[in-house]
């Protein structure tokens, strides 16, 4: 699916408006309410959201929002939200477990999948060339300067030498 062509502020709106769906539906469906979360679009990295359970927060990726914006709406919130409606109904429990399959199955009516299969190369972290003995390694820019700061040093697991700067 190519990238939105919306506006951000619309691709939010569309984004509050499935939450709030979302819980409609499972208020339906488990015949009880459920607080709704605070919801953001902070989220950086590859993960597409993220559920603050004890806070009922929400926190969306808007880059891969906005790059797959069709699938994000229909699997990655209700995946969240699934984890908030899991914690309110049964408290802590496995992040992926029965009960959250079940949410989704039975609630959302969708696979649980636990991971997206997006396109992440435009929110993937930059990285460094490094090498060992035995072979070529990539560190993320962040490890990359704690080595040039001499905070730590990096070893290969397969032999064992230092990494350093290819």
């Amino acid at each position: 699916m190519p990238p939105s062509t919306l506006p951000t502020e619309t691709l939010h709106q569309l984004l509050l408006s499935r939450v709030e769906t979302c819980y409609l539906k499972a208020e339906q469906r488990l015949g009880r309410p459920f607080p709704r979360p605070s919801v953001s679009l902070k989220m950086r990295g590859q993960s597409a959201g993220a559920a603050h359970l004890q806070d009922n927060r929400l926190r969306f990726n808007p880059v891969l929002l906005e790059e797959n914006p069709d699938a994000f709406l229909d699997e990655v919130v209700p995946h969240e939200v699934a984890h908030l409606l899991v914690w309110h109904s049964f408290g802590k429990v496995a992040p992926h477990g029965r009960q959250w399959q079940a949410m989704m199955r039975d609630v959302f009516g969708l696979e649980p999948h636990t991971r997206h299969l997006f396109d992440v190369s435009n929110v993937a972290p930059r990285t460094v060339a490094y090498r060992c003995q035995c072979r070529d390694h990539n560190l993320t820019i962040r490890r990359h300067n704690k080595v040039q700061r001499g905070q730590t040093r990096y070893l290969c697991r397969h032999c064992g030498s230092a990494l350093q700067p290819a």
